[in-house]
């Protein structure tokens, strides 16, 4: 069996073939349970600082193409573009942070509950594709019993990979509160 010929095993949010069901709500339930474990003690400025330092060493010691954004509510608490990022990824950082920040739930997981039964929440008519995205990249930072109180994001690689970096940058920074 080629690798061209292999199953699929994981949903890929940026392929517009079929793919089957069961692999979109697996995917689905990965991230809904990545919420429910990324539940934070507190989020302060300096708690968005450290957390914005983590996403650029991680990105500079990968190499990656990426623009990170930290904003609670109206107020942009870190802002960076690395080495290779573009004035595109801006728009993707604001589009897909409001998306997060309206829905309270991680960007790509609005894009997956939109696929869930066919087609995709962008193709809706109501769905203003000029303010938001419902690509991966952008998760709020919940704080247990308030909840969602900031959104990190991240844009440059495919969205998939955006959403994984934000998450593993989340959970270092959780470890870290926790251990200290």
């Amino acid at each position: 069996m080629t690798a061209e010929s292999s199953p699929v095993t994981v949903f890929d949010p940026d392929s517009r073939a079929s793919q089957p069901e069961g692999l979109l709500k697996a995917l689905i339930g990965r991230v809904e349970a990545e919420i429910g474990e990324l539940q934070f003690p507190h989020f302060t400025k300096d708690d968005s600082l450290n957390l914005g330092l983590l996403l650029v060493e991680l990105g500079k010691s990968r190499r990656l193409p990426i623009a990170i954004d930290i904003t609670k509510g109206e107020q942009v608490l870190f802002h960076v573009a690395l080495d290779g990022a573009t004035p595109d990824n801006e728009h993707w950082i604001r589009a897909k942070q409001r998306t997060a920040a309206r829905y309270e739930v991680p960007s790509l997981l609005v894009g997956l509950r939109g696929r869930l039964h066919g087609g995709r929440i962008e193709d809706q008519g109501w769905f203003d594709q000029s303010r938001y995205a419902p690509h991966g990249g952008s998760f709020p930072v919940y704080v247990a019993g308030a909840g969602a109180v900031a959104t990190v994001t991240v844009s440059g690689l495919p969205q998939q990979q955006d959403h994984d970096l934000v998450v593993e940058a989340l959970r270092e920074i959780l470890q870290s509160m926790r251990a200290g």
